[in-house]
């Protein structure tokens, strides 16, 4: 059984593996960086370290979030190389806790050649909703995640 944290962005569902959940974090204080990538939010303090925050919104290429609208942060695992890095992802709200059998991750349907679903671990239906399951260590490219811990050193 896997067990993954659900959440929307924008009227969609999507699911982190919980494995790689740290923490979620209510709204709070971003500091914006100048010359980020444009789906780079900022950074924040994370129990004493300094984690990039990125916004799903952006990096999906969906409708910019309103500035007044509420939102949570996602904390993050992520390895690349060997290396472990923390990231935040800013998400429109947490929705549940939900458990299912590996055989229940239904395959991503071809959409176009110029579609990448490289990210995307499968999808899974619960009741009437699609829920896509994304695969934490390919969201990001390595160019990406060396921004960020540019960033993040800075």
């Amino acid at each position: 059984m896997d067990t993954y944290l659900s959440f929307i962005v924008h009227n969609e569902l999507y699911a982190f593996n919980v494995i790689k959940v740290l923490e979620v974090l209510e709204k709070q204080r971003i500091t914006h960086v100048p010359n980020t990538p444009d789906f780079i939010k900022g950074i924040i303090n994370f129990r004493g370290e300094v984690v990039p925050v990125f916004e799903s919104r952006k990096k999906f290429n969906l409708q910019d979030r309103p500035e007044d609208e509420s939102y949570v942060i996602i904390v993050l695992d992520l390895t690349k190389n060997e290396d472990i890095f923390h990231i935040g992802v800013i998400v429109d709200r947490v929705k549940d806790v939900i458990t299912f059998d590996e055989k229940e991750i239904k395959p991503v349907p071809a959409m176009s050649k110029d579609f990448n679903s490289d990210f995307l671990l499968g999808i899974y239906k619960l009741n009437n909703d699609f829920i896509m399951l994304l695969d934490v260590e390919k969201v990001f490219s390595l160019d990406e995640v060396r921004a960020m811990v540019e960033i993040a050193e800075a």
